[in-house]
């Protein structure tokens, strides 16, 4: 087999594996997606955010809690130093009042003396000293003057901005395990990148070991040829660090066993640019707007301190015996409570209500301009891949022709060693700035789907 044709092959089929296949951002890896979803399991700020949104929920059934009656039951016991009696003035009246009902009641004058035979009640205390209790309250607000209301919308709208804070982090971890995975591709390319060009120096090698027996050349040419066997060898050692990295990294973002990561083998892909045209409201600009909202109401909410409330209570004794003369065995009502003045406190948490409202609409204009921002740059950073990418297919022509050429200069002893080195180490560059373009073309279109809202994993 000729050894030109060889290379040139060996070459070729490099280059179609390096070659990306083109697919959207909806048809991802189906591996990178699973260490996608895996990530976005593990990662404990968007579990943090889970959390948060959880609490809010909690805040609207507690603002809900308000219009539901509390009932409470209640116990005690007390002993006094003594009983709580009436004067003797009072009783002496209590007990003349009751001998003048007596006398009108048998028929007698009320001048006449009281009979001794007939017995007379003597005055109840109006508490006596123990004293046991068991009862139960009834408190049920029926109108809250809206503050209760406010707060429930207020609530409703907290959740919804952290559930869009939590898909906004969900999207910047997706970003991160989809650069840590191509990074890791970028690595695999370059090693076979790596692999062609020991292929290519063992020949040359082996050309020049038959060269030597036939006094064609000198050893030096060898030694040139060894330098960059270890040359290449320390390459291939930078990328083994690189790769056990990189595997580290992924196992940090999602948790796969590293057994597992060091099995990939990831080809760099191209996203399609079918979605570039299209626009979306990003979730960071939408989780500001619903806090904006959250606010409003938490300012109506301190307003609505001035709105009269109206609540019914009522009450329930279970043991009569130790009730002083003045306890009812039970009772219910309703009132209202209205605040008139309260030292401004209402109004200044308005106030502060409503000037956090205006730094978050404040934060979602300078949002919008620095998405606005990010779409351009990306734009123009995908642009410049894909002009890069045509370049350095070129070059990897060039490269490739020279390194034919001046090969075989070198076998008609027209070249030195050192030109065909160097016209290797052109086409090992070349190879390598391929899989750096596709890379960056990869990161261009991931970070142009980011920006304009309709990245999807």
């Amino acid at each position: 087999m000729n050894l030109n044709k060889f290379v040139l092959k060996m070459f070729l089929t490099v280059l179609s594996f390096a070659l990306p296949s083109v697919m959207t951002a909806q048809q991802l890896d189906p591996v990178l997606q699973d260490l996608i979803h895996k990530g976005l399991n593990k990662n404990h700020q968007i579990q943090s955010n889970r959390i948060d949104a959880e609490q809010a929920q909690v805040d609207q059934q507690l603002a809900k809690s308000v219009f539901l009656p509390k009932i409470t039951f209640n116990g005690s016991f007390v002993r006094l130093d003594d009983d709580i009696t009436f004067d003797d003035n009072t009783q002496n009246l209590l007990i003349a009042t009751q001998k003048l009902v007596i006398k009108d009641a048998v028929g007698l004058p009320f001048n006449s003396t009281f009979p001794d035979n007939i017995p007379l009640e003597e005055v109840p205390n109006l508490q006596n000293k123990n004293i046991l209790k068991s009862s139960v309250d009834l408190d049920w607000v029926l109108f809250s003057g809206f503050e209760a209301s406010n707060a429930l919308k207020a609530s409703r709208h907290k959740e919804t901005s952290l559930n869009y804070l939590g898909l906004a982090e969900r999207d910047k971890v997706a970003l991160q395990i989809i650069e840590a995975y191509d990074k890791l591709a970028l690595v695999k390319a370059s090693k076979k990148v790596l692999i062609t060009s020991e292929k290519y120096l063992n020949e040359q090698i082996f050309y020049v070991k038959k060269a030597i027996e036939n006094g064609l050349t000198t050893p030096l040419s060898r030694k040139k040829l060894e330098l960059a066997q270890q040359q290449l060898a320390a390459k291939q050692l930078e990328f083994d660090h690189n790769n056990i990295m990189l595997i580290e990294l992924l196992h940090q973002l999602t948790g796969e066993p590293k057994a597992n990561l060091r099995l990939l083998e990831p080809e760099l892909q191209a996203f399609a640019n079918a979605d570039a045209t299209t626009t979306e409201k990003r979730n960071e600009v939408k989780a500001l707007e619903e806090a904006e909202k959250a606010t409003l109401y938490q300012a109506k909410m301190a307003k609505s301190n001035f709105i009269p409330k109206v609540a019914v209570k009522g009450h329930y004794e279970f043991i009569e015996d130790d009730l002083s003369l003045l306890d009812p065995k039970w009772f219910i009502g309703a009132g209202i409570k209205w605040n008139i003045f309260d030292g401004n406190q209402s109004r200044l948490k308005s106030k502060k209500a409503s000037l956090e409202s205006e730094r978050y609409r404040d934060q979602i204009e300078d949002v919008e301009e620095m998405i606005a921002l990010s779409i351009t740059k990306a734009e123009l950073k995908y642009q410049s891949a894909l002009q890069n990418t045509k370049i350095v297919e070129k070059e990897i022509e060039l490269a490739n022709d020279t390194y034919e050429m001046v090969d075989k200069q070198y076998r008609n002893n027209l070249a030195s060693i050192n030109d065909v080195l160097d016209a290797l180490n052109d086409v090992e560059k070349a190879n390598f700035k391929l899989q750096e373009s596709y890379f960056n073309e990869r990161r261009a279109v991931a970070e142009m789907l980011h920006a304009k809202g309709v990245l999807t994993y």
